[in-house]
């Protein structure tokens, strides 16, 4: 793995040099946080604190890395995207200390110019050492008061301009997010300051292989503390710990899945469907496979062990065996449909093939079930990836809208008439979440709109909650899970 690396000479504190590394990844890669950071930890001897430390440092400044920039330009004398990369990102991780942590001032200076001598040279160590004394300064000068620092607007004249500069989002964010919450700042603000958050890891207990009960068990044996959840039959929570080291996770009998999608996935199971079943369902847009996995488990167990049951026939016909759920994977991109086969592995009337989902192979109208969990922003998962903030543009959103809405005319068809589609983003925005719906269902007589909020898979997350249907929004400061959307629709039987 190539990674950023010091140039001279020099001592370096190790937790700061890892976080370091991974910024510059980051920065000149476009690595992913979330996966470099435990790679690189894994090749480290670093202690539990140094490790918790380059954490916190790593997803806090690229969480923050708006309102870092801000304050860095409030005290150089030249913009800061012209300063040198590597030495952007060690002053962006000793600012972030400087706000946000319990690191005295003098440390985290002293520690800075260390690591900027170490990877950049001797050179930039008088300008280093300068701009993060007035920022030191400017903290204690304010009380680390970010919305005085950078002069933010009163949240009463401009909430989404206040929040922008308070919560550490772009502007663009904040207006979908208030969007989303029909206006409410204290909300908006809830929801933003929720992406901040580090996230309880959530495990799956894939039916008919592992309870939910079997896996705390197995948890508590390998000294991790983990505790079942009262929303999703199939969640554990994890509180710290790698789940890799549980043998559940490793023999593919668990997974980590955040319970929101879990709960998405069970609403679609629990639908009744109208008329007779033909057997058949089909994620449309299966990668990585925790949903198909889900669906296939949660569909046979609420079958008859038997699979030869008699059915209803036509008069003067012996009856037909009453086939069993099947579950048809479909997945485009090699790697990720070998991450769905590996992840069916163990359910044997499911099957992973790889297609587009805008052109199933499955003769349409023979589909009781078909979940569409269409590409999207990924806005509603921002505490799990701290740089996609920084890195999403309304534009993504804008070109994602068209593949979006193919998919769902391509779900909405391929299900028979009395069947069920599930849509499903991992994002708040309205563009790809309720405004897909409409615009799609506004072209279709076939189809109607159910009330998702009924769902009985979905009644205890839901409880003491007044939002309005038919669509359900989950969201991590109101539920704890990723800020997932769930649409369903029936195809008309008459």
């Amino acid at each position: 793995m190539s990674v950023a690396t010091p140039r001279r000479g020099g001592a370096a504190d190790p937790a700061r040099l890892l976080a370091w590394e991974v910024l510059r990844a980051v920065d000149e890669r476009g690595a992913y946080a979330n996966l470099m950071l435990p790679a690189l930890m894994a090749g480290r001897r670093l202690s539990s604190r140094d490790r918790g430390l380059a954490t916190e440092l790593t997803y806090g400044s690229l969480r923050a890395m708006g309102t870092l920039d801000g304050v860095l330009g409030t005290v150089t004398s030249r913009p800061v995207d012209t300063v040198d990369p590597p030495v952007r990102d060690a002053l962006r991780l000793g600012t972030y200390q400087l706000l946000s942590t319990r690191v005295p001032a003098r440390a985290a200076v002293a520690s800075t110019v260390d690591l900027v001598r170490a990877t950049c040279g001797e050179r930039p160590v008088r300008f280093a050492n300068a701009v993060l004394r007035r920022v030191a300064a400017r903290v204690e000068e304010t009380e680390g008061d970010i919305a005085v620092l950078l002069s933010a607007p009163d949240v009463d004249v401009d909430p989404a301009g206040h929040l922008t500069v308070v919560t550490a989002h772009p502007r663009w964010i904040v207006d979908v997010v208030l969007d989303a919450l029909d206006g409410d700042a204290a909300a908006a603000r809830a929801a933003l300051v929720a992406n901040d958050t580090r996230p309880t890891v959530h495990l799956v207990a894939r039916p008919g292989r592992i309870s939910a009960d079997e896996l705390v068990e197995q948890a508590a044996a390998v000294g991790l503390r983990a505790r079942r959840s009262v929303f999703s039959p199939y969640a554990v929570y994890l509180d710290g710990g790698d789940p890799g080291t549980l043998p559940a996770v490793r023999a593919g009998e668990a997974a980590v899945q955040d319970e929101g999608s879990q709960l998405v996935a069970l609403a679609l199971a629990a639908v009744p469907i109208v008329g007779r079943p033909t057997g058949l369902t089909v994620d449309l847009c299966a990668g990585p496979g925790g949903k198909a996995a889900l669906l296939a488990g949660a569909l046979a167990a609420d079958q008859p062990p038997a699979a030869d049951q008699p059915s209803p026939s036509r008069p003067g016909q012996p009856p037909r065996a009453e086939r069993r759920p099947r579950l048809l994977a479909l997945e485009p991109r090699a790697a990720r449909a070998g991450l769905v086969e590996a992840s069916l592995a163990g359910f044997p009337d499911a099957w992973t093939v790889r297609a587009d989902g805008r052109l199933p192979p499955v003769r349409p109208g023979t589909a009781d079930r078909v979940l569409v969990d269409v590409p999207c922003s990924g806005l509603g998962a921002l505490r799990r990836r701290p740089e996609a903030r920084w890195r999403r543009t309304p534009a993504d959103v804008a070109a994602l809208v068209p593949l979006q809405r193919q998919l769902l005319v391509a779900a909405l068809d391929l299900v028979r008439p009395g069947g069920v589609v599930a849509y499903v983003t991992c994002s708040p925005h309205p563009e790809e979440t309720s405004e897909v719906v409409m615009a799609v269902v506004r072209q279709r007589a076939d189809i109607a709109i159910l009330d998702a909020r009924r769902s009985d898979a979905l009644a205890g997350v839901l409880a003491g909650t007044s939002a309005e249907g038919p669509f359900v929004q989950l969201w991590p400061h109101l539920h704890g899970t990723d800020a997932m959307f769930l649409a369903l629709l029936r195809r008309r039987s008459d």
